[in-house]
């Protein structure tokens, strides 16, 4: 494996409750019924793509022009509310095992829909720790579509198949697989039957990497 592309939001760091609350925001404003269930459907897929979800639960028609008015006031939100976001928000053992796979020889990239991951990788101070980064600003097709996956892997030189995916989305999960290559689902997504292996903390993906390697060259 020469190869790790990381999702950002979930497994790297976790935002989740700032876009959950800055879409609650917009949607209790324009009167649209908006829960937790209905925010799971939005996890690893574009702002558009979730604006969409949402106002299919109203019975108003928006413009194209009141999508993209609703879609800016709620990145307002969620970025203003980045501003409190540091590295200790960092979830455990992440530092340790991108400095692991370094040592072992194995490249890393940093593949999210989002268009705020180079700011969020910044508040975080890891935007020197991947080989790659490629974000929502770079690509015309988000998760489960594999263009974000197989742009870092692209951009490194490294065939799809010599790449990991770790993933906490189903969604994401998809988009590793439909990029022809191996899908971890850390937390609830290893659940998921389309998962290669599943991992409950990210400090377990070092086992796992050892261990394909094993297998490659035996």
């Amino acid at each position: 494996m020469r190869l790790v592309i990381f999702d950002l939001d979930g497994v790297i760091v976790s935002t989740d409750e700032l876009h959950y609350l800055a879409w609650k925001t917009i949607a209790d404003r324009e009167g649209i019924p908006f829960d937790r269930k209905i925010n799971n459907r939005l996890r690893g897929v574009s702002r558009k793509e979730s604006l969409e979800i949402i106002l299919s639960y109203s019975k108003k028609k928006y413009s194209e022009a009141e999508k993209e008015t609703l879609m800016k006031q709620k990145n307002d939100i969620y970025v203003a509310s980045l501003k409190e976001l540091s590295s200790s928000d960092i979830f455990p053992g992440t530092r340790e095992v991108l400095e692991q796979l370094k040592q072992l020889g194995v490249l890393t990239g940093l593949a999210s829909s989002s268009k705020n991951a180079r700011l969020i990788l910044e508040k975080i101070a890891l935007t020197k720790a991947f080989n790659c980064i490629v974000d929502g600003n770079m690509i015309a097709h988000s998760k489960p579509h594999p263009e974000v996956f197989k742009k870092a892997a692209d951009i490194l030189q490294i065939p799809y198949e010599n790449a990991l995916v770790v993933e906490d989305a189903k969604s994401g999960i998809d988009g590793a697989k439909n990029a022809n290559m191996l899908a971890v689902g850390i937390g609830d997504a290893g659940t998921y039957e389309k998962c290669d292996y599943k991992i409950d903390f990210l400090t377990e993906l070092i086992t796992i990497i050892k261990f394909i390697n094993m297998q490659a060259n035996s």
